[in-house]
């Protein structure tokens, strides 16, 4: 029966274009950055240990004194950056110690918020290692804020609650818009 296969057709055409619709993480959203002929940006990236720094520390162009610059592309993995810091931060260096990445950025009032956009483990492989800047939509000015865990921190605190929802922020709120 030629219909119902037309219609078996096009169900899975549409199945597929939600799925490359909604999953940001899993579709690659362009090409890979030739890194000899592309400028890095520069990343300004702010990791404190325990917890994300608190969203007062962005006010009024006041950011966190515990700034690390890294100069990168937008292809760069999570699990890159977390290399990165390890080789600055080497208190983070311990099997098992977590980071969680969030995105920091202001809105039209210049107030700033937060987006969980993963989280990387030392020695682990996970879900999150191979989310690009570029998939978490990681804009020009951004700021990206890091919470490192050590390995013994979540099991003594019996809170498993990511970083920021023990702050109380995250959510839904304070989520940035984006016309895309």
């Amino acid at each position: 029966d030629t219909e119902g296969s037309f219609k078996l057709s096009y169900y899975n055409e549409y199945k597929s274009y939600l799925r490359k619709m909604t999953s940001v993480a899993t579709t690659p959203t362009a090409a890979p950055v030739d890194r000899e002929k592309t400028c890095p940006l520069l990343l300004r990236v702010f990791v404190n240990e325990g917890q994300h720094n608190l969203p007062d520390a962005y006010h009024r162009g006041r950011v966190p004194s515990n700034e690390l610059q890294i100069y990168t592309w937008k292809d760069a993995s999570l699990k890159e950056l977390t290399n990165l810091i390890k080789d600055v931060h080497p208190s983070a260096r311990a099997k098992g110690t977590m980071y969680n990445f969030a995105l920091a950025f202001p809105d039209r009032r210049g107030t700033f918020h937060f987006k969980e956009v993963g989280t990387t483990s030392v020695a682990h492989t996970g879900p999150d290692d191979k989310l690009t800047l570029q998939s978490v939509r990681l804009e020009i000015g951004d700021f990206m804020d890091v919470a490192i865990r050590p390995p013994n921190e979540e099991r003594s605190r019996g809170d498993r609650r990511a970083p920021l929802r023990r702050l109380g922020v995250g959510g839904d709120r304070g989520y940035r818009t984006r016309p895309y």
